[in-house]
């Protein structure tokens, strides 16, 4: 369960000399209330349209001892299911340069039923998708695609990162769509969207395959490509970033969002003064290069991972101590207040899903995601 703790910018815009709550590390989260998370923080009156008069945070599936929940959420309407994988290395990842990680499933069906016998959290049992081999560390996903769940993976050693099509139901059969970049190996896919009203795709790759020592050194710069399905056309639509992570789109794919997580640098700790940026592009109505780019948000806690967007155009990114919420100018209104790192995050017909590794949690907000499903 959680409560809403308004926090009003104008009683902390100033804290004197004397302060001795100073936030030395973006790992800190900011709770100048010392609120028990997990709970929700408004920062804005208009965050409140968003949540709704009754919202609340519930665990629903939870795993101390295993990152199971980490990256790749897909909701598919006609399963009423969340697919998502486990953390592709790390302490509580079980997975590394000789060990996949774990791609899983919940009923979501299963969830409201036990939701609604409780007035607390749940855990609900997750299955296990028993994949083929050629998917190999699962990092992005969206869809459905084309009635399929579209993954991006970070490859794992000498096996390429790749965007593959996984079937939803058993037998779970997988089809690679793309594996290098005209004969050159890509680094580590991250995140994948497909641009709105098209099944064009486009994704991320960023160096956290080797920084998370399950890839080796990479050997082209952090940046978004777009990949053409139907051509196999692939090109580089946007660069510059130190390590390129979330992607997302409008709803009327005029514009695109992309993360920097620059600040996160794998077994080489954290630079505080390098990116934790979210960046907005206008998409060029032509070639769909993403162009006129600009600074849409900074996220205090850690960096923003993935991010999605609801249909009112706030932008939800998984930041270090939960999920953050900016309106369409870029202003934080809100957070999902975890006090831990949530990478990701999902709209589902019964809330919005958040995935904190070891947890996964159901918030009963007002708001509705973008339909991601394309014909």
């Amino acid at each position: 369960m959680s409560a809403s703790q308004y926090i009003d910018p104008l009683l902390y815009n100033v804290v004197g000399a004397n302060y001795t709550a100073w936030r030395n590390s973006s790992t800190i989260g900011f709770n100048p209330t010392n609120t028990t998370p997990p709970f929700i923080q408004v920062f804005d009156p208009s965050f409140l349209d968003i949540i709704g008069p009754s919202a609340t945070i519930r665990a629903i599936a939870s795993n101390p001892g295993f990152a199971f929940a980490h990256e790749a959420p897909i909701y598919v309407p006609e399963l009423n299911a969340v697919f998502f994988v486990s953390a592709g290395g790390g302490a509580l990842a079980y997975s590394g340069w000789y060990n996949n990680s774990a791609v899983g499933m919940i009923n979501m069906t299963e969830v409201d039923e036990a939701l609604a016998s409780t007035t607390g959290n749940v855990n609900i049992q997750v299955q296990e998708l028993n994949l083929p081999d050629t998917v190999q560390m699962v990092n992005g996903g969206t869809g459905p695609y084309k009635g399929d769940l579209l993954f991006v993976t970070s490859g794992r050693a000498l096996l390429p990162p790749s965007i593959v099509r996984v079937n939803p139901r058993p037998p779970y059969n997988a089809t690679v769509l793309l594996d290098n970049f005209l004969g050159r190996q890509f680094n580590s896919f991250n995140d994948v969207k497909i641009l709105p009203g098209t099944d064009i795709i486009f994704f991320t790759d960023p160096a956290y395959g080797w920084l998370n020592a399950i890839r080796p050194e990479p050997k082209l710069p952090s940046q978004v490509y777009r990949f053409d399905p139907s051509t196999g056309q692939i090109r580089v639509v946007a660069d510059q970033f130190v390590q390129s992570n979330g992607i997302a789109f409008s709803a009327d794919g005029k514009n695109a969002f992309v993360t920097d997580t620059g600040s996160f640098e794998g077994f080489l700790g954290v630079n505080q003064t390098f990116p934790a940026t979210i960046y907005k592009f206008d998409v060029d109505p032509r070639t769909q290069s993403f162009t006129n780019r600009r600074v849409f948000a900074f996220s205090e806690s850690s960096a923003a991972d993935g991010i999605q967007l609801d249909t009112m155009g706030n932008v939800y990114g998984g930041c270090g101590d939960g999920v953050h919420v900016w309106n369409p100018e870029g202003t934080l209104i809100g957070k999902f207040y975890l006090n831990s790192t949530t990478a990701q995050m999902i709209f589902t017909k019964s809330g919005l899903v958040l995935l904190e590794a070891t947890v996964m949690y159901v918030t009963n907000i007002q708001a509705h995601g973008m339909i991601l499903a394309t014909q």
